[in-house]
């Protein structure tokens, strides 16, 4: 069925045009998935590197603004002096520190990201805050050495040992007044709060800032930090979801800037994307095969019309088709047709109709030659007959032979065809005539089911190959014979098989081959010959059996 289904043209048409709009479409929605996805990616990318940025930068000037706090503490003119006079042997008074606490603590309002401060002499010893205490006590050496290598710049050391949370910062003091030779350090304590990062970051997206120790200054990651922080790969998979890993490094501290966004935040649009390819490529491919079953259906309903009216010329109904269709090609194609049509039935009127009238013509001639050779062959019998009987079986024979005549020269107009049961009705008065002349050397058997004698034959059929069958076959054995007609179905439908047999003499194969191409090809063999050609204008096909 669905072969069937294919072979149409107009399902051709479709599905040719289905599948190159699906390649089509196809290769479209893939081409346009990929580049507009990755653009997409891209931009995600790009906008969270930006974030990265921005929040570094943020950093960099909170870390800028706590180095420029600093810087006014570490030159502040009463400051100075204190630790010039300090450096010059002179011991600063209490009230001098008293003093000193509150310009201290005065720079404080100016961040609220600055805890404390702290101030130490070039010994190290503690000047204020007012309790005696040691910088080496308060951090590790290294970081002295470092901010007295950093030459007054700012040092950050990182989380404060002694406040678990809280940072330090330490920038050497040096004497404007004194060649700015070393007087002192400033150490300062800043909140866990100041490099916070909250604002606009979303739920499972973290950002997490890192000093040049690795260590967190920053960080909205509930967990360890470290845990992300380990990751390697630029994409890595954590609590069943994957993340992308973007970082940006300062270059005024060095520390570093990461964030850690889900995948499925980047590609959220890219999603959207693909369902709105989807829909767009299902709607435009269901719009398309309506255009194109119309389409094709336009194109092939006027071939369809037209095999229609040619599907009527089997039952010899040839018609012209209307000339209406708006393309040029299946105008041309309908008029041709229609111009063929039109030889075609002037050909079976002028030339078929003439073939029609010779043929009758051709019948009728030769069921006049079956007239005068029955005529002779049966008053040969009469004469014959005529020697050995006596008047009254005479006049008997005489009606059946006017019987047999009057069958014979019947109107060939009106009696072209007879029934099956006519026909046998006189094979047997022909049988009986016959008998007068060989007597009882001849007898004879028909076969006919009741059923089939209504069955329409062309009349002189069946006596000619009776009579053929006595002259030839058993007219010429001595001690007589006979003949046997059969009628049964063919094997064709609707068709009778007709048997005409004897017991004569019989023919060798090279015999029956002669009187079959004598009956198809030549005048002898009068019988044979003529039932053949009349069967040949009766019917198309000849089956025969020898």
């Amino acid at each position: 069925m669905s072969n069937r289904w294919f072979r149409t043209l107009r399902n051709q048409i479709l599905v040719v045009f289905v599948i190159a709009m699906a390649i089509v479409m196809s290769f479209v929605a893939v081409m346009t998935y990929n580049m507009v996805a990755s653009m997409l990616t891209n931009n995600a990318e790009k906008q969270i590197q930006q974030t990265v940025t921005q929040a570094s930068g943020r950093v960099d000037a909170l870390y800028h603004q706590l180095d420029m706090i600093t810087n006014q503490v570490a030159t502040n003119a009463y400051v100075q002096d204190l630790l010039l006079e300090e450096v010059n042997g002179q011991t600063t008074l209490f009230h001098q520190r008293q003093s000193l606490m509150q310009i201290v603590d005065s720079f404080q309002v100016y961040s609220n990201g600055i805890d404390a401060f702290e101030l130490y002499l070039s010994n190290e010893r503690r000047l204020f805050p007012l309790n005696e205490a040691s910088l080496s006590e308060r951090i590790d050496d290294r970081w002295i050495r470092k901010a007295e290598e950093e030459k007054g710049r700012l040092v950050w050391i990182g989380k404060d040992r002694d406040k678990p949370g809280y940072f330090l910062a330490l920038r050497q003091v040096n004497l404007m007044n004194k060649w700015f030779s070393k007087g002192g350090y400033l150490l300062v304590r800043i909140k866990p709060t100041y490099f916070e990062v909250h604002d606009s970051m979303m739920e499972s997206e973290w950002m997490i800032v890192v000093d040049e120790q690795y260590e967190s200054v920053a960080s909205n990651y509930p967990g360890h930090e470290q845990k992300l922080l380990s990751q390697d790969e630029a994409t890595f998979t954590m609590h069943q979801q994957d993340y992308i890993k973007v970082y940006h490094e300062s270059v005024e501290t060095g520390w570093r800037t990461y964030m850690f966004t889900p995948v499925q935040m980047i590609t959220r649009e890219v999603s959207a994307l693909r369902l709105a390819l989807i829909l767009s490529a299902g709607l435009g491919f269901f719009v398309f095969m309506l255009f194109s079953y119309l389409l094709a259906t336009y194109v092939t309903k006027p071939l369809i019309r037209l095999t229609n009216t040619m599907r009527q010329g089997k039952d010899g109904e040839l018609k012209t088709i209307p000339v209406r269709t708006t393309t040029v090609e299946m105008n041309e194609l309908n008029q041709s047709y229609n111009q063929m049509v039109e030889t075609i039935n002037h050909l079976i009127e002028a030339v078929y109709a003439k073939e029609i009238v010779r043929h009758r013509s051709e019948l009728k001639a030769l069921q006049a030659q079956i007239h005068p050779h029955f005529l002779y062959n049966t008053l040969e019998a009469l004469y014959w007959a005529l020697e050995e009987k006596d008047e009254e079986e005479l006049a008997e024979y005489v009606i059946t032979l006017s019987e047999l005549f009057r069958y014979t020269i019947s109107d060939q107009k009106k009696d072209d065809w007879v029934s099956l049961r006519e026909e046998l009705d006189h094979v047997e008065r022909y049988l009986y005539v016959m008998q007068i002349r060989f007597g009882d050397r001849i007898s004879w058997h028909i076969d006919a089911p009741n059923e089939f004698n209504q069955c329409m034959i062309p009349k002189l059929t069946i006596q000619p190959l009776v009579e053929n069958a006595i002259l030839h076959g058993i007219g010429n054995r001595s001690e007589g014979g006979v003949v046997q007609v059969r009628i049964e179905p063919s094997d064709v439908v609707n068709r009778l098989s007709i048997f005409i047999s004897d017991n004569g003499i019989g023919m060798d194969q090279k015999t029956i081959n002669d009187v079959f191409q004598q009956a198809y090809s030549s005048q002898k063999g009068m019988g044979m010959t003529n039932v053949n050609k009349r069967l040949q204008l009766y019917y198309k096909e000849i089956h025969h059996r020898a």
